[in-house]
């Protein structure tokens, strides 16, 4: 039982990590129009992301890895139920990786504005779905004795799941906002921090409203201290937004993303997918976990290597620590075109 909780707690903070890092990726791509007027401000918001984006889809991975072999029972009832959902999730992902990755080999306007709407429409969809994700578990789902979950698609998209996606979805942008007015200097920073009062605006009310909504559902008093602090957390966020204190802005705003999900395991303790029709059919981390061999095999593994993983993603970051500027797409740009030449002179001289 103290292994079932300690995975239970384990997923939770890889959920943590998940929507810490990854939610100002979300951002960026979401707000990519609007903190750059032109193609070359819009590449200083994607290289802003571009060393750590795809290192920092690694963590939803690894959660949907330690799902499976820690609550194989909840995985199974999860991803069958929310089969749609996932599968419109990973078109949202597929298409961010694409707009992203091909932005800066395409070699047309045309092209690049395919790319950025790929980018746009693929971190909008995980978003919002993910909170949509996230509200179902709390209310429950429609689910038999089998643990199978009986609702369609959508049966999901009730109006407080709708009001969970759209609090993942502003909170996101938000986050890019702080993240971008933290990470890039010139108009694209300029812009980010501009654009990032009036989110804090709207994601205020959509917050308060939806932890009120979660409290008369799930919830014990561990659960509303942390919605006291992520409420806190929030406020100070925004603040540091008005004052123009963008790193400490981000870094609230991170906190804000990271216990999120926290909260949203302590309020589910100790069920995992909670039935709705008939609580006796609820998946708990007792009935949903794997044998106690199995947990104790992958806590092993998971000491030995996820250190590794951490000191060589701390490594990254620290490594592309620098601010992202216009003067960096030039410097670049200049090399590419350069690389390009030197080419095209030695294959000039070989056909010679």
């Amino acid at each position: 039982m103290d292994m079932q909780a300690f995975w239970f707690g384990v997923i939770a903070v890889l959920w943590a990590g998940f929507l810490a890092l990854e939610g100002f990726d979300f951002g960026v791509g979401m707000l990519l129009r609007f903190v750059g007027r032109t193609d070359a401000e819009r590449q200083v918001a994607l290289r802003a992301i571009g060393p750590v984006w795809d290192g920092n889809e690694v963590w939803l991975l690894v959660a949907g890895g330690a799902t499976f072999a820690a609550f194989p029972e909840w995985y199974a009832s999860v991803f069958s139920g929310f089969y749609l959902a996932f599968a419109l999730l990973l078109v949202g992902l597929i298409l961010r990786g694409i707009g992203v990755e091909y932005r800066s080999k395409v070699t047309t306007a045309r092209a690049r504005a395919w790319c950025d709407g790929a980018t746009i429409v693929g971190s909008l969809l995980p978003s919002l779905l993910l909170g949509v994700a996230f509200a179902d578990f709390l209310r429950g789902v429609q689910m038999d004795a089998n643990h199978v979950v009986t609702g369609g698609f959508w049966s999901l998209l009730h109006p407080y799941a709708l009001l969970g996606g759209l609090v993942t979805l502003t909170l996101f942008a938000y986050h890019g906002a702080t993240y971008l007015a933290f990470r890039t200097i010139g108009p694209t920073a300029a812009r980010a921090a501009a654009l990032s009062r009036p989110l804090a605006i709207v994601v205020a009310p959509l917050a308060v409203a939806f932890l009120v909504w979660s409290a008369t559902i799930r919830g014990g008093w561990v659960s509303l201290v942390l919605a006291a602090v992520v409420a806190a957390l929030f406020v100070t966020s925004a603040l540091c937004t008005f004052v123009r204190r963008a790193a400490r802005a981000f870094w609230a705003s991170a906190a804000v993303c990271a216990l999120l999900p926290v909260w949203l395991f302590s309020a589910l303790w100790p069920d995992v997918l909670p039935a709705r029709n008939h609580a006796a059919w609820s998946l708990t981390v007792h009935n949903a976990s794997s044998t106690h061999t199995t947990l104790v095999v992958m806590t092993v593994v998971a000491l030995l290597f996820t250190p590794i993983v951490l000191a060589y993603q701390a490594w990254t970051y620290w490594v592309f620590r620098a601010r992202v500027g216009l003067e960096t797409v030039v410097i670049d740009a200049d090399t590419s075109a350069g690389s390009a030449l030197e080419r095209m002179k030695r294959a000039a001289q070989a056909a010679s």
